[in-house]
């Protein structure tokens, strides 16, 4: 069974980003705690924001057994993302 994987697009200017990724990361660490984390820089890694088609950052993909289940983009809530997550996580760990 694959690990469930949040990634995590963002750049070095963007300041939003780097308020919420702690918050994300203190999520994913206390509520879920077996998904995996992946941060992705767009400038560095131009490539792989293509591949999953992001253009904008914040942007926030949320994998399932292989499968991207939800996306989020730009404004997103901590309270949103853990109602998206919860759901799918515990039908797979509880």
């Amino acid at each position: 069974m694959d690990q469930p994987v949040l990634k995590y697009f963002s750049h070095s200017n963007c300041s939003v980003c780097k308020v919420l990724k702690p918050k994300v990361q203190l999520l994913l660490s206390e509520k879920f705690p077996k998904m995996n984390f992946e941060y992705v820089d767009i400038e560095k890694q131009p490539a792989i924001a293509a591949e999953n088609q992001v253009f904008t950052v914040p942007t926030l993909l949320i994998y399932f057994e292989g499968k991207e289940y939800y996306r989020f983009a730009r404004n997103v809530s901590i309270g949103q993302l853990k109602d998206a997550i919860e759901r799918p996580y515990q039908l797979l760990y509880e």
